[in-house]
């Protein structure tokens, strides 16, 4: 099952904070986009804001399929 499309959508970020976050993403080797995601979701469950896990797209090659021939 492939993941679920995003929201893609403009984000102007004071420069200093981009460079935090950049930073937070290389330390947990995650992308910056990634990291904002992470971020929000941590911050809207501290404000008890209930979200779905997030659908992760399956990694690595596809299982064979035995097709009894």
């Amino acid at each position: 099952m492939a993941a679920p499309p995003k929201k893609a959508f403009p984000l102007r970020l004071d420069p200093a904070l981009y460079a935090a976050i950049e930073r937070a993403a290389a330390g947990e080797l995650r992308s910056v986009n990634a990291q904002v995601e992470c971020l929000l979701r941590e911050a809207l469950g501290r404000r008890g804001v209930k979200l779905a896990d997030p659908v992760r797209a399956k990694r690595g090659r596809p299982a064979k399929q035995e097709d009894g021939e």
